[in-house]
């Protein structure tokens, strides 16, 4: 099948993750607790994800430049994150009066969507230079779309707006992701540039969003789940590659 068919195929899918992960807080009565373990897995196959199949692939398709272009991805989301964005994690927001008063819920939708952005450059990319790569990379989107558009729904709320706006919160995420798949497939050509930029985003994501969600769960539980996640991809590469 052609890459970028796939591709976009793939961040419909994720897309809709997205839109199930903000249905999830805004129907009360549905069972949340089941999220955590996206989030303990997710971290693992991610980290895994970015250090040992994306940075590689960035090394030998951008040389030289690619460590500095892993840096700026890295750092582009910890801009929008935690420096535009005056207050930002993974999961339910209980901050109420802070979001209310400080009217941050847009810029926090703004920092998800950019990683999100890169979300579907990633996959984009990830088709662009193997099977293999594209379906690993989806994979570990995918894993932390429904935290994500759990996430973005959740600070609607707590900001005061309606389920309608929370809903719509996760859709724009998924509209992001798709985005993102489409800019990588109009500008195709820039490869080199945008798989190291979602390899330095996609570290970012694991290490400094996710992980820390996990190590706030008391117990061994969600940590074994992050080994576990690593595991996965290394049976993964094992079998399949």
């Amino acid at each position: 099948m052609n890459p970028i068919l796939i591709s976009v195929l793939l961040g419909l899918t994720a897309a809709a993750a997205n839109g199930f992960g903000g249905a999830v807080i805004v129907q009360k009565n549905w069972d949340r607790s089941y999220l955590r373990y996206f989030v303990a897995l997710g971290s693992g196959f991610m980290l895994a994800t970015a250090l040992l199949e994306m940075m590689p692939e960035s090394m030998q398709l951008a040389g030289p430049k690619a460590p500095m272009l892993i840096v700026m991805g890295y750092f582009l989301v910890h801009l929008f994150e935690h420096t535009v964005t005056p207050h930002f994690h993974f999961g339910e927001e209980t901050h109420a009066e802070e979001f209310v008063a400080a009217h941050t819920g847009y810029s926090v939708l703004l920092g998800l969507a950019i990683h999100t952005f890169f979300d579907g450059i990633a996959i984009a990319s990830g088709f662009l230079v193997s099977s293999w790569l594209g379906w690993v990379i989806f994979l570990a989107v995918f894993l932390h779309k429904v935290p994500e558009g759990f996430t973005a729904a959740s600070i609607m709320l707590v900001s005061g707006r309606s389920k309608r706006v929370a809903w719509a919160a996760s859709a724009f995420l998924g509209a992001a992701t798709l985005a993102g798949v489409l800019t990588m497939a109009v500008f195709r050509t820039q490869l080199s540039y945008g798989l190291p930029l979602a390899a330095g985003v996609t570290l970012y994501v694991a290490a400094s969003d996710l992980i820390p969600e996990v190590n706030k769960e008391p117990g061994i539980a969600m940590a074994a789940l992050v080994f576990i996640g690593v595991g996965v991809l290394f049976i993964l590469h094992h079998f399949f590659r």
